[in-house]
């Protein structure tokens, strides 16, 4: 009997969550989406294009439009000078372009460095290209990097290293010296970046996003994935965007022929419109960080420990404090007994690093949900006697 190429994903636990919240009536903050409609305007320009029967594939690397917009803004804010014809292309989604990226430029034997916790979704492809990926522990409670640890993973084999921040899952925002010493470590070899920068745009106290696009030494070897999904509340509409030199984004676009080939042409279009007179004044992290600031003052008596998020709409609890059951022992019994459904941490590490006791949440909620979330944690006590 064939054996499969992917094994059984761990994220499959989103689904098992998601079935006993429903059959426990629990609040479900365990899901990677926000409950935060998008704008209006957005729907009607993609009902806009549907109507004009503008509903056939879009060109492989997407809508010129669009591509002219991103580029702008990105050039614009990052004082960058990507090329809106040969630096750019559309794509389905970031797993799918992360993925793509893989089946590119990782070949057998290849090594690529992947910081944990992470989501998953890079583990197959790297292993079903005959590569290996390697991996790093960001450091708790901060969630930091160790840059002397990184440069003792690097080897010749090392072909790729991925990157997100602000990062899914811990909210953990790189600096301007996490950069640098990236780019020092990555100076002088073959090594391609792939930068997951989706939540750029909710980042929060006086933290900055440091993109890729803005350090010229990181740009002949970096491909930027990022899209609005976050930004404008459609992840749903699987519409992200890989930024990179011409040499890589040609070598990219060959393989997205025949992985993703064409993303939703209405809503390419409608973005593109949607852009050219938007305006980015800070409202969307303000908004979440309003938010991530009311949820932590509701529980700051719980039992929980945390480090506030820096970034992104979820934030890591600790409790370390309330029980020493295994974080999907956990979470199942706050389901079950708390009405709350959250993701344990250890999903989003290899089987070596899977011994934490977190678990993340998502708090892009409407405030009364916040409400009842953190009645309902605050009245969380010892569940199993600690050691």
């Amino acid at each position: 009997m064939a054996t499969a190429k992917i094994p059984l994903s761990r994220n499959n636990i989103f689904a098992h969550i998601s079935k006993l919240a429903e059959e426990h009536n629990a609040l479900n903050v365990a899901l990677p989406s926000s409950d935060i409609v998008c704008p209006s305007e957005l729907i009607e320009l993609v009902e806009k294009y549907m109507k004009e029967g503008v509903n056939n594939s879009a060109p492989i690397n997407g809508v010129a439009a669009l591509r002219e917009q991103i580029t702008q803004r990105v050039n614009s804010e990052y004082d960058s000078n990507y090329d809106s014809e040969t630096e750019i292309t559309i794509s389905t989604g970031t797993i799918q372009s992360i993925a793509t990226a893989i089946n590119t430029y990782v070949k057998e034997g290849d090594e690529v460095i992947v910081f944990e916790p992470s989501i998953e979704s890079f583990i197959p492809p790297i292993e079903g290209n005959g590569g290996r990926a390697r991996f790093i522990g960001l450091k708790a409670p901060h969630f930091q990097i160790e840059w002397e640890e990184v440069k003792k993973m690097i080897s010749t084999k090392t072909r790729m290293i991925i990157l997100n921040s602000p990062q899914n899952p811990t909210g953990r925002v790189m600096s301007d010296e996490d950069v640098r010493s990236l780019i020092k470590l990555t100076n002088g070899t073959n090594i391609i970046i792939v930068g997951n920068e989706s939540f750029e745009k909710i980042v929060f106290d006086t933290e900055k996003h440091h993109s890729f696009a803005h350090y010229e030494q990181l740009k002949s070897r970096t491909l930027i994935v990022s899209d609005f999904g976050p930004m404008f509340r459609i992840n749903g509409w699987g519409i992200s965007y890989v930024l990179g030199p011409e040499k890589l984004i040609k070598e990219f676009v060959k393989n997205q022929t025949y992985i993703g080939h064409s993303t939703n042409t209405p809503a390419q279009l409608a973005l593109a419109e949607y852009l050219r007179t938007f305006e980015d004044n800070g409202e969307l992290s303000e908004m979440y960080q309003g938010k991530r600031n009311y949820f932590l003052r509701l529980i700051k008596e719980s039992a929980f420990e945390f480090v506030p998020c820096k970034g992104t709409y979820y934030q890591i609890l600790d409790y370390s404090k309330i029980s020493n059951e295994a974080d999907t022992d956990f979470v199942v019994r706050l389901i079950k007994e708390y009405g709350v459904a959250t993701i344990p941490v250890s999903i989003f590490q290899h089987e070596k690093n899977r011994k934490s006791h977190l678990i993340r949440i998502c708090f892009a909620k409407p405030n009364d949900i916040l409400d009842q979330l953190a009645e309902r944690l605050n009245k969380v006590s010892t569940l199993v006697e600690t050691e």
